[in-house]
C-alpha cells in the first residue's frame, strides 16, 4: 500500500514528492528516533501512551512517510474500548521538522482516516490540538464523558465517527483492547530504541 502524495505548495530544490506506505521493520529505529525528535525523550510517560504499552497497532494502520528513501512521517492507530464502544485512538502522528511545510501531516491523516473507515471501524479518538484536527472532522462533541488512563486536558479528546452513533452514550475510560505484541516483538523494538 503505497500512495504518492504531491505536496500543497510549489516543488522547489528543497521539495520533494512524498510516498505514505505502511509501516515496515525496518522503519522501527528511524520512527523511534523521529519520535523522540518531534516529543521528546520522556515521551513514553505520557498518558496516551499507556494505550500503546505492549500492543500492537490495529492491522494494516500503521503508516510511514518516505520523501527521497528516508523516513520522515509517521502515524499509528491502537485498538480501544472507548466506555464500552469499539473504537481506534490515533496516534502519534510525527513529521520531520525539516519536511513540516510539505503537506505530510495532513496526507498522513487523510490516509490513516480512509484506511480506518475501510477497513470497517466505526470511530477515532485522540488527544490533539482541536483547531488542527477539525479540518479532518474531529470534535469534542462525544468525548465529554470519556477519561484516559492519566492526566489529560479535557478540550484535546477529540473524535472522528465513521458511523453514525458510533459514540453516543460512551462515558468512562478509554482502555486497551488491542493485541498483545509478542515478548521478543517488544525486545527488538527496544534493542532498535536504544541503537
Amino acid at each position: 500500500m503505497t500512495a504518492f502524495r504531491t505536496p500543497q505548495i510549489a516543488l522547489t530544490s528543497k521539495a520533494a514528492p512524498f510516498a505514505i506506505r505502511a509501516e515496515r521493520a525496518a522503519d522501527v529505529a528511524t520512527r523511534e528516533a523521529l519520535l523522540d525528535a518531534c516529543f521528546g525523550e520522556n515521551r513514553h510517560g505520557r498518558t496516551c501512551q499507556r494505550l500503546r504499552d505492549g500492543r500492537a497497532p490495529a492491522a494494516g494502520l500503521a503508516l510511514s512517510a518516505v520523501r527521497e528513501g528516508a523516513l520522515v512521517g509517521t502515524v499509528r492507530l491502537w485498538h480501544v474500548s472507548a466506555g464500552g464502544r469499539p473504537a481506534l485512538v490515533l496516534g502519534p502522528l510525527a513529521v520531520d521538522p525539516a519536511c513540516r511545510e510539505l503537506g505530510i501531516g495532513a496526507a498522513l491523516m487523510q490516509q490513516a482516516l480512509a484506511a480506518a473507515r475501510a477497513r470497517g471501524h466505526a470511530a477515532v479518538i485522540l488527544l490533539g490540538d482541536a483547531p488542527y484536527y477539525a479540518r479532518f472532522g474531529f470534535t469534542g462533541e462525544k468525548t465529554g464523558e470519556l477519561s484516559l488512563p492519566g492526566p489529560f486536558e479535557r478540550d484535546r479528546l477529540l473524535a472522528i465517527e465513521f458511523q453514525a452513533g458510533a459514540l453516543d452514550g460512551a462515558e468512562g475510560m478509554i482502555v486497551s483492547t488491542g493485541a498483545a505484541l509478542s515478548k521478543r516483538r517488544v525486545d527488538r523494538a527496544l534493542q532498535a530504541h536504544a541503537a
